[in-house]
């Protein structure tokens, strides 16, 4: 069966840094691209970046630019969303997803796979 787990959400303070995982299994995330995307109470799934499986490159929201870093681990099965420079506006529920395709796509429809969530609260 497809999964996605992801983890490493908890509480920072402003200026803080949270890494975090989303393991695979089931299925190999080398033929995968995978993206992260958040959601924050009262608003919808926003898009927060992407890793591609054809080259590796890599895409942002410009509001995560310079202070976080998507990458991939292929031997572990898991992509990484490292988050440095953490703002309250980051606060929200962080989730990993994958489709079968080798170009990074913003658009939450055309990620057949999904994690969970892992909650990312930032406060002082």
């Amino acid at each position: 069966q497809e999964q996605l787990v992801e983890s490493g959400g908890g509480l920072v303070q402003p200026g803080g840094s949270l890494r975090l995982s989303c393991v695979a299994s089931g299925f190999t995330l080398d033929y995968y691209t995978v993206a992260w995307f958040r959601q924050a109470p009262g608003k919808e799934r926003e898009w927060v970046s992407c890793i591609s499986s054809s080259d590796g490159s890599t895409n942002y929201r410009d509001s995560v630019k310079g202070r976080f870093t998507i990458s991939g681990d292929n031997a572990r099965n898991t992509v990484y969303l490292q988050m440095n420079s953490l703002k309250p506006e980051d606060t929200a529920i962080y989730y990993c997803a994958a489709h079968l395709g080798n170009y990074c796509s913003g658009s939450y429809w055309e990620y057949a796979y999904w994690g969970q969530g892992t909650q990312v609260t930032v406060s002082s």
